[in-house]
């Protein structure tokens, strides 16, 4: 038990059932320190007697018999009937140092008994110079191993009536094991709140694996159980929890401020009425001494409710150990507040992170990097930037999750790696299915300009009013927004450090909207009235694009798609691409039909200018999107090969 901390909580009925202990082996060390030094006596009294034989009976008190051999084979009588011995001003200070051991358990189980026995004690150091040198009076040794009679007192007579004492304090708190909790006298009552306890505790204690820790002790004290959890390894790493009639109190101790901090939110759930984070000091306790202390109420209003508390309680004290150590290796990856969101979804699905750590940490995630994207993340990279923040966060829960499984059921630790790096390789994937969801988004852009012209030409060959003007805006506002798509997703596909054939195709089908736009600014300037030997090859082009626009869009979802694996994908991505070379074609053919009836024709400079531009403007938007095909293949063939 954590003594020191337990104490500056004013919990010290905790410590009873542990002092009673020392006390008890502080009782059997003086006793065979007495016997030493009565040997010393009768050595030096009588040198022929034989030489020290008590080396068994100092090992079973736990003291080392190497000096008291020397103390005793070496004893003389000095001048005045004095005992000379090397070591006895030690000998003499252990003495000393074992009786307030003794006293001191005494006085924390009855302190007015322990305030009676101190007195004594005080008496009779005062009376002795034993522990002060390495010689002492034979008589104030006589004195003090004898037992007095009357009212005369004595070191060996105390020894006797706190061994007594120590006895019956032992009787009453008498340990029992309670599902695991070393309980002393507790009441029939407490057993359930001491089980539920246990019983949460257990339900997760397997998720600290080989970590030492979640020792727990509970006592009665008055009219309150307390049952205390020394959690990890760290001194001031403690939680008291205080069963009361109506409520119950749970005082909690961390050397790190922010894990105390995620303690308390662990409870959100519950009505708790928490104290603000007091920052304490103790020399030998955190870093320069320091030390958090919160305390929190939880009104137990029926019995459901306090157990529920409880076995809340006990589940999530293993989530602790380490807390602090997994938050450093999860910030190298994503920021603090999303590395303790991690923690925290870890704590509540009851995952944990000591697997992780047990697995490498972050040798774990840096190795999965190494393996799976060596060229999309790198060198100390954080994973949110590489992979976006949202993506980040749910690959380490992965990664958690995967590492808790693998040394829950025993599996290979090489069978973990290898789920780790494929679950990196699916949401780097996700990345790219994201950028190509940019890329449809610009067909479909593309798709309104072509429609719009479509329309514009249908309106021309039934001879009704048509709005020009209104096309040339509408495209132009269209091109300005596929512009800024375009820019963002350069952005994004810089900071994925994604594949830059995926910046190619959103340069191609930018610059088939750039064209498309350019041909509904034309397609505005057209005369009234455009004979049908003209028309009919232009809307065959404009048809021809809108065919390119839309197996463009169909491409890119196939495409987004086969690094799953998916064979019919990466077909339905090559006829998609073969589509978009016959639009190619079909738009060539019909370009140079219009060209042909132009220049074998009789019309005016604004018809054939104005028609000729059109022409050659959506030609080259098919252009675009053959080569936009050509890439697009490129990619599916890239990926099936990876």
């Amino acid at each position: 038990m954590k003594s020191e901390i337990i104490e500056r909580l004013g919990q010290t009925d905790m410590l009873l059932p542990s002092l009673i202990g020392e006390g008890l082996a502080a009782n059997d060390r003086v006793k065979a320190r007495l016997s030493i030094l009565q040997a010393a006596c009768g050595r030096a009294s009588d040198p022929q007697r034989r030489q020290f034989a008590m080396a068994e009976e100092c090992r079973a008190a736990g003291i080392d018999p190497m000096p008291l051999k020397t103390l005793v084979n070496d004893a003389t009588l000095a001048v005045g009937e004095r005992l000379a011995a090397p070591g006895l001003a030690r000998l003499g200070a252990a003495i000393w140092d074992d009786m307030a051991a003794i006293v001191r358990a005494v006085k924390a189980g009855d302190a007015a008994l322990g305030d009676g026995a101190l007195e004594r004690l005080v008496a009779i150091k005062a009376g002795t110079a034993l522990g002060s040198s390495d010689t002492l009076e034979i008589a104030q040794i006589a004195k003090l191993t004898g037992v007095s009679d009357g009212d005369g007192d004595s070191l060996h007579r105390l020894i006797m009536d706190l061994h007594k004492d120590l006895n019956r304090l032992a009787a009453s708190h008498a340990e029992e094991v309670i599902a695991g909790a070393h309980a002393y006298g507790l009441r029939p009552q407490d057993r359930a709140a001491v089980e539920t306890f246990m019983r949460g505790l257990e339900a997760t204690r397997k998720l600290k694996f080989n970590h030492p820790g979640l020792a727990t002790t509970a006592t009665r004290t008055g009219e309150r159980l307390i049952i205390q959890n020394d959690i990890g390894e760290t001194d001031a790493h403690v939680v008291v929890i205080a069963v009361e009639p109506d409520a119950v109190i749970v005082t909690y101790t961390d050397v790190h401020l922010a894990r105390a901090k995620f303690f308390t939110g662990l409870f959100r759930n519950f009505s708790m009425q928490w104290s603000g984070l007091e920052r304490k000091s103790a020399a030998g306790l955190g870093d320069d001494g320091v030390f958090y202390l919160v305390s929190g109420r939880y009104p137990a209003v029926d019995g459901e409710g306090r157990d529920s508390f409880l076995e809340a309680i006990g589940a999530s004290l293993v989530f602790l150990i380490d807390w602090n150590k997994a938050r450093k290796v999860l910030r190298e990856w994503v920021a603090n507040a999303d590395a303790i969101r991690i923690l925290d979804w870890s704590a509540r699905h009851r995952v944990g992170h000591r697997g992780f750590l047990e697995l490498g940490g972050a040798e774990l995630v840096a190795s999965a990097v190494h393996h799976a994207a060596p060229s999309r993340i790198g060198f100390a990279e954080r994973l949110d930037y590489a992979l976006g923040r949202d993506a980040a966060i749910d690959f380490l829960k992965t990664v958690l999750r995967i590492s808790t499984e693998a040394l829950s059921l025993g599996s290979s630790v090489r069978l973990a790696r290898e789920r780790i790096e494929a679950a990196l390789v699916g949401h780097l994937q996700r990345v790219e299915a994201t950028l190509f969801a940019v890329v449809i988004r610009q067909a479909g852009l593309a798709r309104e300009i072509a429609v719009g012209i479509a329309d514009l030409l249908g309106e021309r060959e039934r001879q009704a009013a048509a709005d020009g003007a209104a096309l040339a805006a509408r495209a132009r506002r269209i091109e300005e927004k596929a512009d800024r798509i375009a820019i963002e997703a350069r952005s994004e596909i810089q900071r994925f450090n994604a594949d830059r054939g995926i910046e190619r195709l959103v340069n191609e089908i930018e610059d088939a909207i750039d064209e498309l736009e350019q041909a509904a600014f034309v397609a505005s300037l057209l005369p009234k009235e455009v004979a049908p030997r003209l028309l009919d090859p232009l809307v065959e082009l404009c048809g021809a694009a809108i065919s390119g626009v839309e197996a463009a869009a169909t491409g890119a979802a196939a495409a987004a798609e086969v690094p799953e694996g998916h064979r019919v994908d990466s077909e339905a991505a090559h006829t998609a691409v073969g589509q978009m070379i016959e639009a190619e074609h079909r738009g060539d053919a019909a370009e140079r039909l219009v060209t042909t009836n132009i220049l074998s024709g009789e019309f005016d400079l604004k018809t054939a200018l104005s028609v000729l531009d059109l022409a050659h403007t959506l030609e080259r938007a098919t252009d675009r999107l053959a080569m936009f095909g050509h890439l697009l293949r490129e990619h599916v063939l890239a990926d099936l090969s990876a």
